[in-house]
């Protein structure tokens, strides 16, 4: 089974398939020796969403493991693992 640990630094890919640094902020443990699923934080890429801190955070949930992600996007995996070809 594929798993994951609260602050672990993870490669989500988003929904158009672009590659971004996050960090696991919860996990949800796999089921019948599926990956597990995990909530994110990224930093944003919008340069508008600055404030005195730095750059903003989101959040992504509820995101799965590219192994079961059957989509081009919109999964996590392990920052060594081979992505889908169509990554970003």
């Amino acid at each position: 089974m594929i798993t994951a640990t609260i602050g672990q630094g993870v490669v989500f890919v988003d929904e158009h398939g672009v590659r971004r640094a996050a960090v696991v902020t919860h996990v949800f443990a796999g089921m019948a020796g599926t990956a597990d699923g995990v909530n994110v934080v990224i930093v944003s890429d919008d340069a508008q969403r600055s404030d005195p801190y730095g750059r903003q955070i989101e959040r992504r949930t509820s995101v799965t493991h590219l192994s079961g992600q059957p989509a081009h996007g919109y999964y996590w995996r392990h920052v060594d693992e081979h992505g889908k070809p169509t990554e970003i």
